[in-house]
């Protein structure tokens, strides 16, 4: 069975369009407009092994913020999609990744119902073109759509280093969760 999803979405702001396979080999194609939040896009595809191509046309000039959020609400949608309806799943994982002084300790559970639990400190307003009050909103965006948990902290003294490996931490804490692992649903509901 495949686990990939195409979907589209199109508001007075934005214009995207997200492809994901959750078995791929880390291939990516990324353009969103803001290059520091396609180089994370491309960093989570890469070290999630996903498949990721994400087309997206947004007010960048007013600012990253409708651009952002909007990804991060498709990209949880074609996700959630993907997965089906995740019988066999791990569910739930985590990941510690370092980046030079930057430490990112991600949890997440597929559990069907959205949280998003965040702590993180950044000192500068903007990474690159990414505002970086953005990446917990990215963060809350997806978990929501996806419906799935993410526990997150991050700590260091590089904003950028940070958030890089806060993304690559999602990934692989995603990857693993989503492995097949038996013929159940992880669940005492008997559904997620």
């Amino acid at each position: 069975m495949k686990r990939e999803s195409n979907k589209k979405r199109k508001t007075s702001e934005t214009d995207i369009e997200i492809s994901l396979n959750l078995d791929g080999i880390g291939l990516y194609n990324v353009q969103t407009g803001v290059e520091f939040f396609d180089h994370m896009l491309e960093s989570f595809a890469r070290h999630g092994f996903f498949d990721l191509e994400v087309e997206a046309h947004g007010d960048v000039g007013v600012d990253d913020h409708h651009t952002v959020e909007d990804v991060g609400i498709l990209l949880g949608e074609v996700f959630s999609q993907a997965l089906g309806d995740k019988k066999g799943i791990k569910r739930i994982s985590h990941s510690l990744v370092p980046m030079d002084e930057a430490l990112a300790m991600v949890a997440v559970d597929l559990s069907g119902r959205s949280y998003c639990v965040m702590d993180m400190h950044f000192t500068q307003q903007k990474v690159g073109e990414l505002s970086t009050e953005n990446v917990e909103h990215f963060l809350e965006s997806f978990a929501s759509s996806a419906r799935l948990n993410i526990n997150a902290k991050v700590e260091g003294e590089n904003d950028h280093h940070q958030i890089e490996a806060l993304f690559k931490a999602l990934a692989r804490a995603l990857k693993d969760a989503v492995q097949v692992e038996h013929d159940q649903i992880p669940s005492t509901k008997g559904v997620l």
